[in-house]
């Protein structure tokens, strides 16, 4: 017997929902503190933000690679809080997104009315050669026991055969990196406080071939978090909001490209733009997930700036800065802010809401109206299994 069809449902929209409270804690190199330390640091200032107590929070969303052996569950007792919507999202890089998305529908179906989503890592001393060791089964397998692991051999695979198949070269990667150092001296928490310039990028020392030093983010400590709930809410609360206008997720996708050039977003990207009713030309800036350059780039094909192959043409083209054509990753991004793990997930979040909400800690676009987030976690040997997209609006626009 034949399966039966599934009927295509379309996907209900996120009319009325809200995320305000941008709040990032400021990141250190290194810390002593456990990641719980990091996490109810955000919690406070979303909390204080919003002038409420603990006790008016039924929601949290936690993501975090260094809260073990504690889940979100047991936030709860560490910081007396009692939620009726709880989430733990454990997609690195995308669970800035995925948290809000997941939060969103929460609040639209009444199951909260309002849920923190916070990300939160510690860094000690040995915490990164501890995670290289561990970084994922295949990792294990297929180069750590030949002297290499973690994310940077995976995205020198990633990035050669970008380089190779499409033409990018190490002058548009470092175009990207020296963009975002100059946003970075504007931003107070950025850990990367020196000019950087191409002819620094170029002489950069080798990493991992094509990877050289200032590909790389640089692991940190720190805390992001925001506040998503209905816009009436919101309102009643007079804080500053952006609205979401559509949110787009996908795992796993493109599985049987041999080397990863592509992500999930390319799958959903005309549901992205098609439930927020407007093109690429509405959108002001652009936060990306950017732990290498090379992902950025893939980024901006596959939400829809521009075809796949065009990056590098696209990247010649664009200043990049905050003052300049396609603002992106106005804060500096995780290249020029550093990664505090999971937190990196939401720093470019963090950073649309502060921008749409006129909070800005560094310079602000100038009449930014709309504003795209991107997400991009777990990658395990050839690629990352996880992408998400989130498109925001001013609340008046």
């Amino acid at each position: 017997m034949n399966a039966p069809a599934i009927a295509s449902t379309r996907r209900a929209s996120y009319e009325g929902v809200s995320v305000a409270a941008p709040i990032s804690i400021p990141y250190e190199r290194f810390s002593f503190q456990p990641a719980h330390w990091w996490i109810g640091r955000a919690i406070r200032e979303v909390v204080l933000h919003l002038g409420l107590s603990p006790r008016d929070i039924d929601g949290l969303s936690v993501s975090s690679f260094t809260l073990a052996p504690d889940t979100a569950i047991g936030l709860t007792q560490h910081f007396g809080l009692s939620p009726r919507h709880l989430d733990h999202v454990p997609f690195g890089g995308a669970s800035g997104v995925v948290a809000l998305r997941r939060a969103a529908r929460a609040v639209q179906s009444g199951d909260a009315d309002i849920v923190i989503c916070v990300a939160g890592d510690t860094n000690q001393a040995g915490s990164f050669h501890n995670l290289l060791a561990s970084f994922s089964r295949f990792s294990q397998d297929a180069s750590y026991p030949y002297g290499a692991g973690g994310p940077n051999a995976s995205f020198a695979l990633l990035t050669d055969h970008y380089m190779r198949k499409f033409g990018a070269t190490r002058e548009d990667f470092g175009k990207l990196c020296v963009a975002q150092r100059a946003n970075a001296l504007r931003y107070p928490y950025a850990l990367m406080r020196k000019p950087l310039t191409l002819e620094n990028y170029l002489s950069g020392r080798p990493i991992s071939d094509p990877v050289t030093l200032f590909d790389c983010v640089m692991p940190c400590a720190g805390a992001e978090a925001f506040a998503v709930m209905r816009e009436e809410t919101a309102r009643a609360l007079k804080v500053r909001y952006a609205r979401v206008l559509s949110a787009i997720e996908r795992h796993n996708a493109f599985s049987s490209d041999p080397v990863q050039e592509r992500g999930g977003w390319a799958v959903d990207q005309s549901e992205l733009w098609s439930m927020a009713g407007i093109t690429t030309d509405d959108v002001d800036f652009v936060q990306t997930y950017d732990d290498y350059p090379v992902i950025s780039m893939m980024q901006f094909e596959d939400l829809g700036f521009c075809a796949k192959g065009e990056g590098p043409t696209f990247v010649r083209a664009h200043s990049f800065t905050t003052d300049g054509t396609f603002p992106h990753n106005t804060s500096g991004g995780q290249l020029s802010v550093g990664q505090a793990g999971a937190a990196g997930g939401s720093l470019g979040l963090v950073e649309a809401v502060r921008q749409l909400t006129g909070q800005t800690l560094g310079a602000a676009v100038a009449n930014a109206r709309i504003g795209l987030a991107s997400g991009f976690g777990m990658i395990n040997y050839d690629r990352g299994l996880c992408s998400a997209a989130v498109l925001l609006a001013a609340q008046d626009a």
